[in-house]
């Protein structure tokens, strides 16, 4: 399969929070409950927060993923794939490629990561060390490594840049 990402747009809210309910809706719903409201508020401000691209496998939508560059770390923020394409290696490209960018840039890496997500097994396989903790949560962060990893074919198309959303997430932001 071909993974490509591309920017999201205000079309893809509808993908984007169905992707997250199928990702870990029922790991929510295992701890919590699902409270539709909250979630689909939570999804629209992070929407309207953050850099987010749709992950593509051979040019249909498969996930999402937000990862901000700032000044001085990279942020790798929510990445779902949908649990029709697991243990794919998906996460695994995306994240080599952004530790790869923040090598290059001598950047750490920074997220925050719900401490039972079964993706954190694959942070942590990636150098993530972690430096809090709070109930539910943990923080993480790699720091750049001095060797240069090889970029694979499938790479970032579009600027990630958290000061600079693509003009759909500006309009989303206006409205």
């Amino acid at each position: 399969m071909k993974i490509s990402l591309r920017p999201a747009t205000a079309d893809d809210f509808d993908f984007a929070f169905e992707a997250k309910r199928l990702a870990v809706g029922p790991h929510i719903l295992a701890r919590w409950s699902w409270d539709e409201d909250f979630q689909l508020d939570l999804r629209r401000k992070r929407w309207q927060e953050r850099p987010w691209s749709i992950i593509e496998g051979d040019g249909a939508p498969i996930g999402t993923l937000s990862v901000a560059e700032h000044d001085d770390h990279f942020r790798f923020g929510e990445f779902r794939s949908l649990p029709t394409h697991p243990g794919q290696g998906i996460g695994t490209e995306l994240l080599r490629q952004v530790l790869a960018r923040a090598d290059a840039a001598s950047l750490p890496v920074k997220l925050e990561d719900l401490k039972w997500n079964p993706v954190g097994s694959l942070y942590r396989r990636h150098g993530f060390k972690v430096v809090a903790e709070i109930e539910i949560h943990s923080f993480l962060v790699r720091h750049p490594h001095v060797a240069q990893y090889a970029v694979s074919s499938t790479r970032f198309s579009h600027p990630t840049k958290h000061h600079t959303a693509p003009p759909e997430q500006q309009r989303l932001r206006a409205n």
